[in-house]
């Protein structure tokens, strides 16, 4: 028997089993609780019903009066995805295979452009940026879904998230205060705790939190094997190391996606799509593929296929209950010549490397959605503002949608409108027929739905906001957060085993940084400024801050990766030259005299020469200032000790900086505070670097671009190589279980 109720009030029928849930109201919407089934949320407003069955309650969310299959929530996920599939218009499907632009979240209160994407054009995936406080977001969050609740067939919207727990060097740990989001270590700090446990906690708390803050979808993690160290992309990467990518990849979705009461998908699970299939962290040079300069992956140690360890070995093959990560984000990198077809396009343009690799090879069943506007047009080399169609820039926007069909893609990242996919049924029903058509969009749309129902969204959407400010960030999450911070701090010197720890009250000498007018990656210049690099009232409560080196004990020179820009320069054409100019992990200045004299791949529309060569040009650090801080404060400090922190997310060459140092410390862009516990003792360094420390710029030229750990490594005045899982503490090299597993 079915009885009806809407607003707490029952609309009888006829007489039922007796009634096992109840209702109240929340914040803008109704919460459902049931003996034996789960609780619902729903908006009165939307014109959803509960209907009783068998005396539990379910979401009318086509207003039907009966219920349908997908309704059900009794049943398996697939059958209900399946079900709802087979119902939908294909406006409705198109909708669903969009994925919106970066959204920012100021108020509570849905955009005119956010209303009309989830209306007009039936967008359910929505990327958030920036939100104004947790409780904001959870208030945005209803009304999103209270919206999209009255619409069609009251699919909920599956929101998403690229990364949103990294640190800042100034922020304060303080363990009753709470915080917006718990702060922990980037991914490569992380992975250089060489904890797998550690990433897993990590996981299990994001999820929470982002779960709290109504994302299910996160877009992490990135599992590229970061194999070429100029690449600027390395750090959100698990290392250069194989291995270890792969175990930190199996513990981050595991983390994120397992509900631990019931040991699979649940109502505290987290979307985990890994990004990017496969093989980025062989950029060419360095350069990155959101730049036309930078287009091309290649592969001249022939080592393509170990790239894939980290997905099919790690984010495929879980332990935890969920079976491997819900979805791909595809490389946006012409992987160069590796096609046996010939063929050179990006990588969700390629049937290669989705269908056979992805979907027949690796067996991969998920949602498959591209990288963020790689069917709009590109417009300069130099910039990742527009669109990165590598190897299709001849096809219209609605043939390259038509071909990222054809290849197995199931999503289009960053594309708001509904247009260009309806364009690309249409050319498919030409070629191969109507009902072809129709199967193909079904088939992504039940793989795109799967992901919504296993994580319970069409059973409640709905946060309570109040709950919402009180656990995001809460004191224990904080806790957890800063401790990962401590272990991912790396001490690379400390000088005869005798700087560090520094005694408490001690006089310190912090100089101050210049930052020069640097252009920023998505345009603009910085403005130049001098600074203290450190707060110093956070200083002083370590230490007596002294304003010159004579007066001091010691010294603290905190300093960031050199800086040389994206590998291309305008002024470098203007001048008859190619554009193309190296990347330099060195302060000083540098010239590319080892570079390759004709490059692996080439060729752009917009270029007239297939030679990306930067042979035998100069580069200059746009921070050189930092290595003459640290320089000057040593001569300053004659045989008093120079502590560097060097703030990174990828390998430096430290001719310029540790003969320099009396003790190095690796910082993978934590709170000082962090640091200034390690300084000072309170904590002991544990973490080994994930990744290898080149001796100089000839072995980095000399690498290649697909092989990891195939560099010449730095020697310090101590005699200690900085190689793949080196590490100090206060006792000496660190020789444990994790460096006797992974080195």
């Amino acid at each position: 028997m079915v009885m009806m109720a809407m607003g707490g009030m029952l609309m009888g029928l006829t007489a039922c089993d007796s009634q096992k849930w109840s209702e109240q109201q929340v914040d803008s919407f109704m919460l459902v609780t049931q003996k034996g089934g789960p609780t619902l949320g729903y908006a009165p407003q939307s014109g959803v019903k509960i209907l009783t069955v068998d005396g539990f309650a379910f979401k009318d969310l086509n207003r039907n009066d009966s219920l349908d299959a997908y309704e059900d929530w009794r049943l398996p996920a697939q059958e209900r995805a399946a079900d709802l599939a087979s119902q939908l218009s294909i406006e409705e499907i198109a909708g669903l295979m969009l994925y919106s632009s970066h959204q920012s979240v100021p108020a509570d209160s849905l955009t005119d452009e956010q209303k009309k994407f989830l209306h007009d054009d039936h967008l359910r995936a929505v990327l958030i940026t920036t939100v104004e406080s947790p409780a904001t977001a959870a208030k945005w969050n209803n009304n999103m879904q209270a919206f999209v609740e009255g619409l069609d067939h009251g699919i909920p919207a599956n929101t998403s998230s690229d990364p949103r727990h990294e640190a800042t060097g100034t922020a304060e740990f303080n363990a009753g205060a709470g915080g917006q989001i718990s702060l922990w270590p980037t991914s490569l700090g992380l992975a250089a705790t060489f904890d797998p446990l550690l990433m897993h906690r990590f996981g299990e708390i994001a999820s929470e939190e982002y779960r709290a803050l109504g994302i299910a979808t996160a877009l992490s993690p990135q599992v590229d094997i970061a194999t070429d160290p100029r690449w600027f992309r390395f750090d959100g990467t698990f290392g250069e190391d194989p291995q270890l990518a792969t175990d930190m990849a199996r513990a981050y979705c595991d983390g994120f996606q397992t509900t631990p009461e019931v040991k699979g998908w649940g109502i505290k699970s987290v979307n985990a799509m890994v990004k990017h299939w496969y093989g980025y962290g062989a950029q060419e040079g360095g350069r990155d593929s959101h730049f036309a300069s930078g287009k091309y992956a290649v592969y001249p140690g022939n080592n393509l296929a170990m790239h894939k360890r980290s997905f099919v070995e790690g984010a495929f093959k879980l332990e935890d209950g969920t079976g491997m990560a819900s979805a791909v984000m595809p490389i946006y990198s012409i992987l160069w010549n590796q096609d046996p077809s010939g063929e050179n396009v990006g990588g969700s343009y390629s049937k290669w490397l989705i269908q056979q690799q992805l979907r027949d090879e690796a067996k991969f069943e998920g949602v498959a959605c591209t990288d963020w506007h790689i069917t709009y047009d590109m417009k300069v080399l130099d910039s990742p503002i527009g669109g990165k169609p590598w190897g299709v820039e001849q096809l219209s926007v609605a043939e390259r949608h038509y071909k990222i069909l054809q290849a197995g893609v199931d999503q289009f990242g960053g594309n708001n409108e509904i247009g260009p996919v309806l364009e690309a049924y249409q050319m498919w029903s030409k070629d191969q027929g109507e009902e072809s058509a129709r199967e193909r969009l079904e088939l992504s749309a039940r793989r795109l739905l799967l992901n919504v129902f296993r994580v319970g969204l069409f059973e409640n959407p709905y946060l309570d906001p109040v709950k919402t400010q009180e656990f995001v960030g809460n004191p224990e999450f904080m806790r957890e957060g800063y401790e990962a911070q401590l272990k991912s701090v790396v001490m690379l010197k400390n000088h005869q085993n005798k700087v560090l720890p520094m005694k408490e009250r001690q006089k310190v000498y912090v100089p101050k940084r210049h930052f020069p007018a640097i252009p920023g990656l998505w345009g603009g210049i910085s403005e130049e400024k001098t600074v203290e690099p450190i707060d110093l009232n956070l200083v002083k409560k370590y230490f007596a801050v002294v304003e010159q080196p004579e007066q001091a004990d010691f010294a603290i020179c905190l300093i960031q990766e050199p800086n040389t820009g994206v590998g291309y320069s305008t002024e470098d054409v203007k001048k008859g030259g190619n554009g193309y100019m190296p990347f330099s992990l060195q302060y000083s200045d540098y010239t590319a005299t080892e570079a390759r004299a004709v490059s692996i791949a080439g060729g752009d529309p917009m270029e007239k020469t297939t030679n990306r060569s930067f042979k035998d040009k100069t580069v200059k650090a746009y921070n050189r200032d930092d290595m003459v801080m640290v320089q000057n404060t040593k001569k300053a400090m004659g045989e008093k000790p120079v502590v560097v922190i060097l703030e990174t997310g990828r390998p430096v060459v430290l001719m310029d900086i540790e003969p320099f140092a009396d003790a190095i410390l690796i910082s993978f862009k934590v709170q000082h505070q962090a640091l200034l516990d390690i300084i000072s003792g309170k904590a002991e360094p544990s973490a080994l670097l994930p990744m290898q420390m080149p001796a100089d710029m000839e072995t980095v030229e000399r690498q290649l671009e697909d092989v990891p750990r195939d560099m010449n490594c730095y020697v310090d005045a101590d005699g200690h190589v900085y190689d793949f899982a080196f590490g100090l503490n206060w006792q000496g090299i660190i020789e444990d279980e994790r460096v006797k597993k992974y080195k």
